[in-house]
């Protein structure tokens, strides 16, 4: 779902303008980037599912029970919110701390049972709907989130791009803003349905 938590820091971008989209990008990724650290820490690991191609797309079960917990990833997305607040204000700080949260509810309707409610050892109840079982269907949720959000951002660009609305200039750069969005989210799908 990565290409699909980018789409949607897009989206929000376009009704969060004075949210930084770099922090809006991080925040979609965050339980991520603290699930490497805990994972180069062994506190955290991937096991593949029993006959999936190395590197298949949805291929793994992770043990992040820590970063993947729902309170786990609400602590997470306050931190993270917190910190935004502190920087770029309080309205700033809700929208980031939710985009980050949005990552672990993306990631039930996606991952196999095994998100955990609470942190630690990973035990009952673990929580997924496991839609990576069907590539088609999760590539497919994935793409319409990463155009929704290209789109959204696209169309925001559009209007707030410095310039006067609808002239040459602020449409050539709301159309480079939108073709580098889109593409990049299409280019990371593609990849992660190749497996690389």
């Amino acid at each position: 779902m990565i290409a699909g938590h980018f789409g949607l820091a897009a989206g929000v971008k376009s009704r969060a303008p004075a949210t930084p989209l770099w922090l809006l990008m991080l925040a979609c990724q965050w339980l991520d980037v603290v699930f490497v650290v805990l994972f180069a820490a062994h506190l955290e690991g991937l096991a593949m599912v029993p006959g999936a191609p190395d590197g298949a797309y949805g291929g793994a079960v992770i043990h992040a029970y820590y970063t993947h917990s729902l309170v786990g990833a609400a602590v997470l997305s306050i931190v993270l919110g917190g910190a935004a607040a502190w920087r770029y204000g309080r309205r700033s700080g809700v929208v980031v701390g939710l985009v980050a949260f949005s990552h672990w509810i993306l990631d039930v309707v996606m991952h196999r049972p095994d998100m955990p409610l609470l942190p630690g050892d990973g035990g009952p109840p673990l929580l997924g709907f496991g839609l990576w079982r069907s590539p088609a269907a999760s590539a497919a949720l994935e793409l319409v989130i990463v155009v929704a959000g290209a789109a959204m951002y696209w169309r925001a660009a559009r209007s707030l791009a410095p310039g006067a609305p609808g002239s040459p200039d602020t449409m050539r750069r709301a159309n480079r803003c939108g073709a580098l969005v889109l593409g990049a989210g299409l280019l990371t799908l593609g990849l992660n349905v190749a497996g690389l």
